[in-house]
């Protein structure tokens, strides 16, 4: 019985949504791609299914701050488990792949980079095998706020080295971000559970970015009045979280800063500062937070627009693990987004037009009037009705004036109809405010019934509304290719029988530059030119160890008179042999 399995193992009494379910499908051989927010119980779907599985289960995991974590959880409810990636010694390493083939471990966390390497392929031929767990799955698409090109190889190893079930989990992935993982993993006749994006305990708030003395003075002003609570503030630049760490506590806020040019000892020991409360609030890059499980978040500050709302959600989702209200509050500044666009400049053209749609997006979203639940989780394919915010964004809890614009969104509608989608929200905005740009006069919309109708209503307003169109479903906004713009079938049936709207108007921010970002460069995950480096010595290291084991090999092998005198034989049979680089 699962339930007595379930308990047994995890000492839980019942099931949360889906996992039951999830976890039946891969027992009966199926594969399932797993939809859900942090904190939804997405782990327990294949770590259940490996202790009832004969053999080993594999987690691929992008995360290696994570997976000692998830290994440390496993082994105090007495799951055998264990990972594998460069933060161990040699000899630990043997140790454990010797443990793996031994059957003394179920479960195995590795890094894509490792399950690319031939000779770990070769290991994983020799052992019973009894699924893999593709982690943080979003990675496989360029859509995703994290790709990683290793992700796209994982089901053509998967299927040389084994054909057994695959389960892959991500927190963030919209629509399209879905439909790439199961074609790059082959799973598109895999059962798909997914579960609500809504974080219902999570306020929303957007607030303008001034300059910077104006700014800090509104960050000082929000964390003063939430003296003693964990926190995090979110920056695109190292610099930038050392400045503003530095004037927190300046202003007797205990901050520390964390990103991924301090030591590892520093970032470290400010990380278990803000973990064990030696410290507020932690002023971070897009580096930290990945593999933190600290339930009393009670806020989550975006000093800078992040790159994506992928990234936006994932990184608000740290606040009020716990089930309390958190606060999510985002400095916005149209300017900024100017410039995460110029960042992209030296991209190659499709990750260029990719970002720069995943920008676009995140901007829509600060300039909104309308609930931020309902665009965040439309977002991700959610209808959401904004009646059940509960006014926990600062729309819903502050709402501006409205205006009927129901002749106007006819208008917009008839007009997005007759383009056919061929064209993104400005050419229909130009189109509208009759605007004779040199791409309508091309599709000669300039002749278009419509054209210049709207001129008295201004580029803000028709921007509203074609929003509101999107997030109401009257239209697709088809970001794959480059935004483009199509009207719905429930945008056609509201031409024939229109309902009243009634709307505010899009906030318009003031752009004020900060040379301060401008100078700025922005964080990554990693160095690419010493990540190369490290994948090759990796394979040095590998190829040394396993000639050390085949030599091992002989040496034992080679006893009594038949023995060579061989030194390096001699060596090996007095004990074993680390292999150092």
């Amino acid at each position: 019985d699962l339930t007595e399995a379930l308990l047994k193992h995890f000492g839980h009494a019942s099931f949360r949504e889906g996992q039951r379910e999830s976890v039946q499908h891969v027992l009966d051989g199926s594969d399932v791609v797993l939809v859900m927010p942090t904190g939804s119980g997405k782990s327990l779907c294949y770590q259940l299914t490996a202790m009832l599985l004969p053999g080993v289960t594999i987690v691929v995991s992008p995360l290696i701050a994570l997976m000692k974590d998830q290994v440390d959880a496993l082994n105090a409810c007495g799951v055998p488990a264990a990972y594998l990636n460069s933060s161990l010694t040699r000899p630990q390493q043997l140790q454990i792949l010797s443990a793996i083939r031994h059957g003394e471990i179920k479960l195995v966390y590795v890094a894509p980079e490792r399950l690319m390497q031939s000779d770990f392929q070769a290991k994983l031929h020799e052992i019973p095998l009894a699924l893999f767990a593709i982690d943080e799955a979003h990675c496989i698409s360029q859509w995703g706020h994290d790709f990683r090109p290793e992700y796209r190889r994982i089901k053509q190893i998967v299927k040389e080295i084994d054909d057994v079930p695959m389960v892959a989990l991500t927190a963030t992935a919209t629509p399209k971000v879905q439909m790439d993982i199961q074609k790059s993993l082959n799973m598109l006749d895999a059962q798909v559970f997914k579960s609500s994006f809504n974080r219902g305990n999570l306020f929303y708030e957007v607030m303008p970015k001034g300059s910077k003395a104006q700014t800090m003075k509104d960050l000082i002003s929000f964390v003063n009045k939430r003296r003693g609570q964990s926190g995090i503030i979110y920056c695109l630049s190292r610099k930038k979280t050392e400045d503003v760490a530095e004037i927190l506590l300046a202003n007797g806020i205990n901050a520390l800063p964390y990103h991924a040019g301090l030591d590892a000892k520093t970032r470290a020991g400010n990380q278990d500062k803000f973990l064990m409360e030696d410290a507020d609030v932690i002023c971070a890059t897009i580096a930290f937070g990945m593999g933190i499980d600290k339930p009393d978040v009670r806020f989550v500050i975006h000093y800078d627009v992040p790159k994506s709302l992928e990234g936006y959600y994932q990184e608000t989702g740290r606040a009020g693990r716990d089930g309390l209200e958190g606060d999510c509050v985002l400095f916005y500044n149209p300017k900024d987004t100017e410039k995460l666009e110029k960042f992209l400049k030296d991209k190659p053209v499709a990750e260029r037009e990719i970002g720069t749609q995943l920008i676009s997006e995140m901007a829509y979203f600060a300039e909104s009037s309308q609930c931020r639940r309902k665009s965040l989780l439309h977002y991700f394919g959610e209808n959401f009705n904004a009646d059940k915010c509960d006014k926990m964004c600062d729309n819903c809890r502050n709402p501006k004036d409205t205006i009927e614009v129901t002749k106007e969104m006819v208008m917009a509608l008839r007009t997005i109809e007759h383009t056919a989608g061929k064209v993104a929200i400005k050419h229909v905005i130009e189109i509208l405010i009759g605007k004779s740009s040199q791409e309508v006069k091309a599709y000669k919309h300039d002749k278009f019934e419509f054209f210049g109708k709207g001129k008295e209503k201004g580029a803000n307003f028709w921007k509203t509304v074609i929003r509101y169109a999107q997030i109401n479903n009257y239209i697709v906004k088809n970001i794959e290719l480059y935004g483009l713009l199509s009207i719905s079938e429930e945008g056609l049936a509201y031409i024939q029988n229109p309902t009243r709207i009634d709307l505010a108007q899009d906030r318009e921010f003031e752009a004020i530059s900060d040379s301060d970002f401008d100078n700025i460069q922005l964080e990554a995950v990693f160095d690419q030119r010493l990540y190369s480096q490290l994948k090759e010595l990796q394979k040095q290291l590998d190829d040394l160890t396993t000639l050390t084991l085949e030599l091992q090999t002989l040496a034992n092998q080679c006893t009594g008179d038949d023995r060579p005198d061989c030194p390096i034989l001699n060596a090996f049979s007095a004990g074993p042999i680390e292999a150092k680089p």
